[in-house]
């Protein structure tokens, strides 16, 4: 197996440090170390530093909740797919002892105004997340105003469920939060004569 390189191994550094701390609650030393790179290399990749790094780590991240869902609306049901979304983030937070949330809503958490950057790829981010499920929900035949609107209900009802369930220490909140969207979802499946 082909050793990461330093740019993809200091992105995989900066996704687990907002993981776990957050961007402010992690330093430049730290992640160096993590990813075994020296500083130079990190100018030499990300000239803009920590905030340029952390904006890859967000564009990761990002690409890899589209693959995951897209994988999982492919399957044509999209309670199904959602159920198994919030199954897959539920094992990895469980998994990590309730240490490690999602980094898109650490850092969200904690920019500022002044985080022009980040805020821009967050932001972006969310909106590529929604609409990869907005296109999953349409496709199985959801109606496209209903599809749109549910898609930004189930992405909040996972980053919310995630929040809670890692500050308790417990799968309750992210228990609730997929029955009531799996409640929803097939509450408003569209019939077979509307696809």
């Amino acid at each position: 197996m082909k050793t990461p390189d330093a740019r993809t191994r200091l992105i995989a550094a900066m996704v687990d440090a907002l993981q776990r701390r957050g961007l402010h609650g992690s330093g430049l030393t730290e992640l160096l170390a993590a990813a075994q790179a020296p500083k130079g290399v990190l100018y030499h990749h990300f000239p803009g530093g920590k905030t340029e790094l952390a904006v890859a780590a967000v564009e990761a991240t990002v690409d890899r909740l589209c693959l995951l869902l897209d994988e999982r609306m492919s399957a044509g049901d999209p309670a199904v797919a959602v159920m198994a979304w919030i199954d897959g983030a539920q094992k990895r937070l469980a998994g990590s002892g309730y240490e490690k949330g999602c980094p898109l809503a650490t850092i969200a958490l904690e920019t500022t105004a002044d985080d022009v950057e980040i805020r821009a790829a967050l932001g972006a981010g969310f909106s590529r997340i929604r609409l990869r499920m907005e296109q999953g929900l349409s496709a199985a035949g959801y109606p496209p105003a209903s599809a749109s609107a549910l898609a930004a209900l189930i992405l909040a009802a996972y980053e919310g469920g995630l929040l809670q369930a890692r500050a308790a220490g417990t799968p309750e909140p992210m228990n609730l939060v997929g029955e009531a969207l799996l409640s929803l979802l097939t509450l408003h499946r569209p019939k077979e004569q509307d696809r």
